[in-house]
C-alpha cells in the first residue's frame, strides 16, 4: 500500500530539512571537484590492515572503466591526522540495553591503560539532538569519566509505535547530518563510530512512495553522500543489540547497498545507518555481545591505509549522475574497503 500522505509528510519532513542544510553546506564548489579521493584500507580475511603495498598493487575502476591513479600515499596511522567521533545512541537503543552499552564503550575508552590512538570526541545521542561531550581527546579515562556523569534519559518517543519509527529515523538523519557538518571543518580524516542496533529502515512490500517523495529521499541520498565524501568523513555501524536478534533484520539492509541513480529506484531503506556506511567506505558490524572488540575492530582501520586519487571521467547525463567505485588488489586473498561510490557534480 502507499504511505498515506499525512505520514508521508510527517516522515519526510525531517529529510526536507537536512537535505536543505546539506545543499546550503555545498553552496560553494569544491576547488578540487574533479578528482575523486579515496581512503583505502587493505585486509585479509581477518587481520589487521595491509602496510606497505605498492600503487601498482591497486587497480580502481569507475563505472567499470579502469582509470589511472593520480596520487598514492601508504598512511601510516599512527602519524597521519585522524579524529574519531563516538556516537552513543539513546534514541534507537532500547533502554534496557543502555547500561550495558556504555559498559563496554567503557572498557573500549580504558584499554591499553586509557591511551586512545587518536583522538576521540564522545557524542551522546537523544531526543533533543546530538551533543558532543568535551573537546576530542586521546585521555581514554577522562573520556570515560565524561561518559560517566553523562545524563542519558528516557526517550519521550515510543521505539515500537509507527509515528516513533518515523521519529527517530528523523531525528537520526539530521543528527548525522549535524556531525557531518561540524567534521566537515576539521582537517585531516575522519571516522564517526555509531554504536546502535540501526535505524528504522521503514521499507518494505507494503510501502509505496509517490514520484514527490522519491525526489525527496533521492535528494538526502545524493546529499548525504557528498557531504560525507567532501568532508573526508567515514561512517561505521556498530550494532549494540547483541546476538540472537532477528537474523533476516540483522542483514535486510544489504539488499539497499547497490547506489541508487535516479529517484524511481529509491527506498527508505537507503538510508539506513548500514546502508550509509558501507557506502562511506566504513564497516557495518553485525550484532555482538562484545561492543569493546568492533570499536577496536573499526578503530584498527586507521593503523595502515592508502590515500590514492584519480580523474573523474566525464559525466555523460549532467548533475548527480551515479559512478561506481572498485578498488581491486593484486595480492590473493587481500581484499579492499573504500567510498563504494559518488555522485557528479558536486
Amino acid at each position: 500500500m502507499s504511505i498515506p500522505n499525512y505520514v508521508a509528510s510527517a516522515l519526510l519532513l525531517g529529510v526536507v530539512c537536512a537535505t536543505a542544510a546539506t545543499a546550503q553546506q555545498q553552496s560553494t564548489p569544491s576547488p578540487d571537484a574533479n578528482r575523486i579521493h579515496l581512503n583505502v584500507v587493505v585486509t585479509p580475511k581477518s587481520g589487521a590492515p595491509v602496510p606497505d603495498l605498492q600503487k601498482q598493487d591497486l587497480t580502481v575502476s569507475d563505472n567499470n572503466v579502469a582509470q589511472p591513479i593520480t596520487s598514492f600515499e601508504a598512511v601510516n596511522g599512527a602519524q597521519a591526522p585522524i579524529e574519531i567521533v563516538l556516537v552513543v545512541d539513546a534514541v534507537n537503543t532500547d533502554f534496557s540495553k543502555l547500561a550495558y552499552e556504555r559498559q563496554q564503550i567503557d572498557t573500549f575508552l580504558k584499554a591499553n591503560g586509557g591511551h586512545l590512538a587518536h583522538p576521540v570526541a564522545l557524542a551522546i545521542f537523544t531526543d533533543t539532538g546530538v551533543q558532543l561531550q568535551q573537546a576530542p581527546s586521546t585521555d581514554g579515562n577522562q573520556l570515560s569519566a565524561s561518559l560517566d556523569q553523562s545524563d542519558i534519559g528516557l526517550r519521550e518517543i515510543h521505539r515500537h509505535s509507527q509515528f516513533g519509527d518515523q521519529d527517530r529515523l528523523n531525528l537520526s538523519l539530521n543528527a548525522l547530518h549535524s556531525l557531518v557538518a561540524s567534521e566537515a571543518t576539521r582537517p585531516g580524516r575522519k571516522l564517526i563510530l555509531w554504536v546502535s542496533p540501526g535505524w528504522p529502515l521503514l521499507s518494505g512490500p507494503r510501502i509505496d512512495l509517490d514520484s514527490k517523495q522519491e525526489q525527496l529521499i533521492y535528494s538526502q541520498v545524493v546529499g548525504m553522500s557528498n557531504a560525507l565524501r567532501q568532508g573526508d568523513v567515514t561512517l561505521y555501524s556498530i550494532d549494540s543489540s547483541g546476538p540472537g536478534q532477528n537474523i533476516g533484520r540483522e542483514f535486510y539492509y544489504q539488499d539497499f547497498l547497490k547506489g541508487v541513480t535516479k529517484p524511481s529506484e529509491v527506498a527508505l531503506g537507503d538510508l539506513a545507518l548500514q546502508v550509509i556506511a558501507v557506502q562511506s567506505g566504513g564497516l557495518a558490524l553485525s550484532a555482538s555481545n562484545d561492543i569493546a572488540r568492533q570499536l577496536e575492530e573499526c578503530m584498527a582501520d586507521t593503523t595502515a591505509y592508502y590515500r590514492i586519487s584519480y580523474s573523474t571521467p566525464p559525466a555523460e547525463h549532467g548533475d548527480s549522475e551515479y559512478h561506481t567505485i572498485n578498488v581491486k588488489v593484486s595480492t590473493p586473498g587481500l581484499s579492499a574497503h573504500t567510498l563504494t561510490g559518488y555522485y557528479t557534480g558536486s
